[in-house]
């Protein structure tokens, strides 16, 4: 099954366009190609697209990349927030440094190797549908002027839980220390990541991220340390690892947890050292980075499980911050529940309010999923509602869909269910991800959003339970 997204791929070489058109249509619904760059606007105006991939180089001029900063400003211009990755056959950190700062999503060198093409574009089709979600906080959203003082414009809430997080980002962004952010799937970790860079000493700097959920142990390697021409079979050209990308500024690692004994070992080196060898290459690099890392899992259990090395740990949370979840914070469901029904209700041209009897029910709701969950929930609400009244069965109905499915004994997929009531809680998730995957047909990334999962979260459940 096809997930539902758009793709546009803008780039003057035919075979380029065949190529990637080819190979993302079988992963996508929508893939658009552009051969000139002057139709960018009037393909944005009729189509919304998710994630352009932009070459760097068309008419002017055959190496500069002078042509792809341009455009991408004019993409930027016409939808801030919607994720590019830029393309071109010649490489260099400092151009892919410069790519980042510009506003670039990521950079992929051509000619491409089709998983690491993959890997990008699911990256950046999540990272920029979670911005656009969680969004640009309205300044004049209520109560929050002088709780957010402009200083934190993408994440919100005025709980005395988030109120005490905004204070130790503030404090913790001055330093230089290396940070872990830990919390529940959905709840803003790379927002509060993109918070912290935003108001440190390295804010000019380049802000990489990584999600290490979304890589297989092949490919972590390189990314994070890059390689030389000729290191591996399909290694074409030399590549820039994400921590020589990251020199002076900030990188993010996501789902930190995921990362194998093996790569915890050079991580640890890199950190200590600041420097990094490529895969290939026998001359250390030196590197200045920021660490910002964040996991969903409690990591001193899995140091006591041997599945992640204490002195890595000790490490990566000089400072550590908790998202709290949604839970634990209901005084922000309304106005988090208000700011996404105004966004979606312009996104989609709809004129819809909650109900006060409905705010009481968002709130009564746990929302597993938490932020993500609630802003899914109600943007799928707002297309699928009629008139300007929203039904509040839409606000829960793929929550109500999986809870039924997941009660429903599962013979199909070699689930035992008991004769009698086990209140055993591996169980009931096991019972719920295998729905979930039964339902959308094997395709993870539709389970993960409907279950408020990310998908590195999801394939760790799906290896526990064998699923």
């Amino acid at each position: 099954m096809k997930q539902a997204a758009t793709l546009l791929v803008v780039d003057d070489n035919p075979d380029v366009l065949l190529a990637a058109r080819l190979l993302l249509k079988q992963h996508y619904e929508k893939v658009l190609t552009l051969d000139d760059p002057h139709a960018i606007e009037a393909t944005l105006a009729e189509h919304a697209v998710d994630v352009v991939l932009l070459d760097m180089n068309f008419s002017r001029d055959a190496i500069s990349g002078q042509e792809g900063f341009y455009w991408l400003k004019q993409i930027h211009s016409l939808d801030p927030v919607i994720a590019v990755v830029l393309m071109t056959a010649y490489s260099d950190v400092q151009r892919a440094v410069e790519a980042i700062k510009c506003g670039a999503t990521d950079f992929l060198s051509k000619p491409w190797q089709n998983e690491q093409l993959l890997t990008k574009v699911a990256t950046a089709l999540n990272h920029g549908r979670d911005k656009r979600a969680l969004g640009q906080v309205a300044r004049r959203a209520q109560g929050l002027s002088q709780v957010m003082s402009g200083a934190m414009p993408d994440l919100l809430g005025h709980s005395k839980a988030m109120l005490k997080v905004f204070d130790v980002i503030a404090k913790a962004a001055q330093t230089d220390a290396n940070i872990l952010i830990s919390g529940e799937s959905g709840t803003g970790k790379e927002l509060t990541a993109h918070a912290i860079h935003q108001q440190s000493l390295r804010a000019k700097g380049p802000f990489i991220g990584l999600d290490m959920g979304a890589l297989s142990g092949s490919l972590m390697e390189s990314e994070l340390f890059g390689h030389k021409k000729g290191a591996f079979t399909d290694a074409r050209a030399d590549r820039v690892g994400r921590f020589e990308l990251a020199s002076g500024g900030t990188l993010f690692l996501d789902e930190i947890g995921n990362l194998p004994l093996e790569q915890q070992v050079k991580l640890l080196a890199a950190l200590q050292n600041r420097q990094v060898t490529p895969l290939g290459g026998n001359k250390p690099i030196h590197t200045d980075i920021r660490l910002i890392c964040a996991t969903n899992e409690a990591l001193p259990q899995a140091v006591a499980d041997g599945r992640f090395r204490q002195d890595l740990l000790y490490r990566i949370n000089t400072i550590e911050i908790r998202l709290p979840p949604l839970r634990e914070r209901p005084e922000d469901i309304e106005l988090l529940a208000n700011h996404y029904l105004e966004h979606f209700g312009r996104k989609y041209r709809r004129n819809i309010r909650l109900q006060p009897s409905q705010i009481s029910e968002l709130k009564a709701y746990p929302w597993p999923g938490n932020v993500r969950e609630l802003s899914h929930a109600i943007e799928r609400a707002v297309i699928l509602a009629d008139g300007d009244k929203l039904d509040t069965a839409l606000l829960f109905a793929a929550r109500t869909e999986l809870v039924a499915m997941a009660a429903v004994p599962a013979t199909d997929a070699g689930i035992e269910v008991a004769a009698e009531p086990v209140f055993d809680l591996e169980r009931v998730e096991h019972n719920t991800v295998a729905a979930a995957l039964r339902h959308f047909q094997g395709n993870v990334s539709h389970a993960s959003k409907a279950l408020g999962l990310t998908r590195g979260a999801l394939y760790r459940r799906m290896e526990k339970y064998g699923l």
